[in-house]
């Protein structure tokens, strides 16, 4: 299991992480703004336990995955200095769905993703402002997303985002916070502090996720925390 997780995430979620696996911190210089310049879900999208990957990161990151034995792809697009260069990669799959606004996504992910079905969506951002869960359940901090699932019938649950940090912005977005292996979800700050965090816990549990809270303060919207298996 690998986790690429943004540089600037306090140490204490860091060191709770490595205890799970293998993680690669992340961070780029002078390709994107610096609020999103270290997030992963701006340069990497998961598909089906394919990384796919902006060409335009640093070498040494794409070595590292290649080198752990984990299934990566280089995407077709760099990423920009502003949006909406910056949103092809910020997208969600899962088993059934592939959700994104599909006018920015990676020529390459789309590619992957014909054999889902496409919820289209006008939020360029779309993995920073959603959680993917089992069986076609979702957490999402933006109503013209949660619309879109509660169109399709899929069970959603709506997160107010004031409390979420996210350095230079007056907040961050739920999804931006999270990461998602098997039973666990990972979160990076305690629930305790978000104003709807007693929602989540009991959404979560109904699902029978471990619900493992890395650090203490606030949530942290560091770009997601993106998590793959090698192959």
């Amino acid at each position: 299991m690998l986790f690429i997780v943004n540089k600037d995430i306090p140490a204490a979620a860091l060191k709770k992480l490595e205890k799970f696996g293998e993680t690669i911190v992340f961070e780029t210089i002078g390709i994107t703004y610096p609020a999103i310049s270290n997030h992963p879900d701006i340069f990497f999208c998961v598909v089906d336990d394919k990384l796919v990957y902006a060409p335009n990161i640093h070498e040494h990151y794409i070595d590292q995955i290649k080198n752990g034995g984990f299934d990566s792809i280089a995407g077709s697009s760099k990423i920009g200095c502003e949006y909406p260069s910056t949103a092809k990669y910020n997208a969600a799959a899962t088993n059934n769905y592939f959700i994104h606004n599909k006018n920015l996504t990676d020529e390459t992910i789309t590619k992957l993703c014909l054999n889902k079905k496409l919820l289209d969506v006008k939020q360029g951002y779309t993995r920073c402002n959603l959680l993917a869960l089992k069986n076609n359940n979702f957490i999402t901090s933006d109503r013209g997303i949660e619309k879109k699932l509660i169109d399709e019938k899929l069970p959603c649950l709506f997160v107010q985002s004031d409390d979420i940090s996210l350095p230079g912005f007056k907040h961050g977005f739920f999804g931006g916070a999270c990461g998602v292996f098997d039973d666990n979800v990972f979160i990076l700050g305690n629930l305790k502090n978000l104003y709807d965090g007693q929602n989540v816990k009991y959404f979560l549990e109904q699902l029978e996720y471990n619900i493992i809270e890395l650090n203490d303060g606030n949530l942290f919207d560091a770009g997601s925390i993106l998590i793959i298996n090698q192959t």
